[in-house]
């Protein structure tokens, strides 16, 4: 089968790999039908991530079709078009008991295209392929049904549930890429009073509006704009959605006093964190890897039209298109791309 290896910082390939196969009782075989290029893989390939070798097939976000399943898998067959969730639990460890997945302590969590291969491929081997996997209903086409791999559960469990979003709360997201974005829609949900959103992209911060935010920024003019909207206050919630200290160390400004600071943002860098002013202000800042425990909400949501993902994606390619993908979604500046869909045609 063809894949997207990584080959060290800055390098990728596109070729031919052996086919996957069952290595446990608890794996599934999928074959890919559509997939997506993540922040995450972009951290990878700029060498953020050591724990990916050379060799890794990348890629953690797919919808595709089953093809096999161990013996210890139930409730999926043959045939079966499902979502491989960004994350994988045994579901019997504390923490999986806990739903907290992705800090699995028997092998699970974050491992799609990070410890094992991904699913960048035209197949993939899904361990603890009970949890991992959603069955989609027909109402829910591939291109939405990617956002819920990775982008729609992390913004909404790190960012928005850790954040304590609440009915009538302001909120602050630095950052309108994916994440960000996903981040507006699904804090639209506890209905607060405002969303203020800060990107330096002007297609972005119009994509922010066009979802809900009341009010934009670029870095420059935020902490300006949201003293004139708080009353000098600051926000309920600052949600990091970069992964770079800049945004970090702005959430922290942004925040109210007795707020909190969720950072959903994978960071390469160190970032600043200034106690010397944060500790009497009672600032709870949270971090965090998603659990994709709020999956099959999320997808029930998006079943019934309640939650509308469409405008997410704005760049298509098939799957052996995917080096252009990558050119493109590293050049946000130029293309304008939020997110990519490949399709395995």
């Amino acid at each position: 089968m063809k894949a997207l290896t990584f080959d060290g910082p800055g390098r990728r390939i596109w070729h031919e790999i052996p086919d996957p196969e069952l290595r446990d009782p608890e794996d599934a075989i999928v074959r890919v039908d559509a997939v997506t290029i993540c922040g995450t893989d972009l951290h990878i390939l700029a060498g953020d991530v050591p724990e990916v070798k050379p060799g890794r097939v990348l890629g953690h976000e797919a919808v595709g079709t089953v093809e096999q399943v161990g013996a210890g898998v139930s409730g999926f067959a043959a045939g079966d078009r499902v979502l491989i969730s960004c994350i994988t639990g045994c579901g019997r460890c504390r923490y999986c008991r806990e739903n907290h997945d992705g800090q699995c302590l028997s092998g699970g969590g974050w491992v799609l295209g990070h410890l094992v291969d991904g699913t960048q491929a035209e197949r993939v081997r899904v361990p603890f392929a009970q949890r991992a996997l959603h069955l989609l209903p027909e109402s829910v086409p591939d291109e939405q049904a990617l956002l819920l791999a990775d982008i729609l559960p992390t913004a909404y469990e790190v960012g928005v549930l850790q954040g304590r979003v609440a009915p009538g709360s302001s909120v602050a997201i630095v950052g309108a890429g994916p994440i960000g974005l996903a981040a507006v829609l699904t804090a639209r949900l506890f209905s607060p009073s405002r969303i203020v959103v800060v990107d330096p992209a002007a297609g972005r911060r119009a994509a922010a509006e066009r979802l809900g935010a009341q009010a934009v920024a670029d870095a420059a003019d935020a902490l300006e704009l949201v003293g004139d909207l708080s009353g000098g206050i600051g926000v309920d919630t600052a949600i990091e959605a970069v992964g770079v200290p800049e945004a970090f160390e702005l959430c922290t400004d942004l925040v109210r006093p007795g707020g909190h600071v969720a950072n959903v943002g994978v960071h390469g860098r160190p970032a600043q964190l200034h106690l010397e002013r944060l500790w009497i202000r009672d600032v709870t800042i949270t971090t965090g890897l998603v659990d994709t425990f709020s999956t099959p909400t999320l997808l029930r949501l998006v079943a019934e039209g309640q939650l509308d993902t469409s405008e997410l994606v704005t760049h298509r390619f098939g799957l052996d298109e995917i080096q252009d993908a990558y050119d493109v979604f590293e050049r946000p500046q130029e293309s304008g791309v939020l997110k990519v869909a490949l399709f395995n045609r």
